[in-house]
């Protein structure tokens, strides 16, 4: 019997996959890449690159990741305390910033402050 959670990670790695492919489509990208941003961040521990698309919200230098299911993600935790950098593709180009975690009742959420 497979193990659980390997099947989510799979399942989760698909859908990221077709969300990237939407974000990039003639027909549905610009309507996607509103609502989708793609971050692209180093695993503290594993050392490893990462890319997942996620909901965002933007004001000025300041944009706000709110994370569904905090509980079956982990990627979010690579910017627990003082958080870390991280790249957004916002606006069609690569936009560096520095992301701070914070988990409350209401869940987590990711505040990134744009950098130069």
């Amino acid at each position: 019997m497979r193990n659980v959670s390997t099947r989510t990670q799979r399942a989760v790695a698909r859908f990221n996959s077709g969300v990237m492919a939407l974000r990039s489509s003639r027909l549905a990208g610009r309507f996607v890449r509103k609502h989708l941003i793609v971050v692209t961040y180093t695993g503290r521990r594993s050392g490893r690159t990462f890319q997942i698309p996620v909901g965002y919200r933007r004001r000025g230098d300041t944009v706000t990741i709110g994370v569904r299911m905090p509980d079956v993600k982990s990627w979010w935790r690579n910017f627990t305390g003082d958080g870390g950098p991280l790249t957004l593709d916002l606006d069609g180009a690569p936009s560096e910033g520095h992301a701070v975690a914070r988990r409350d009742a209401r869940g987590v959420t990711v505040t990134v402050r744009l950098t130069a």
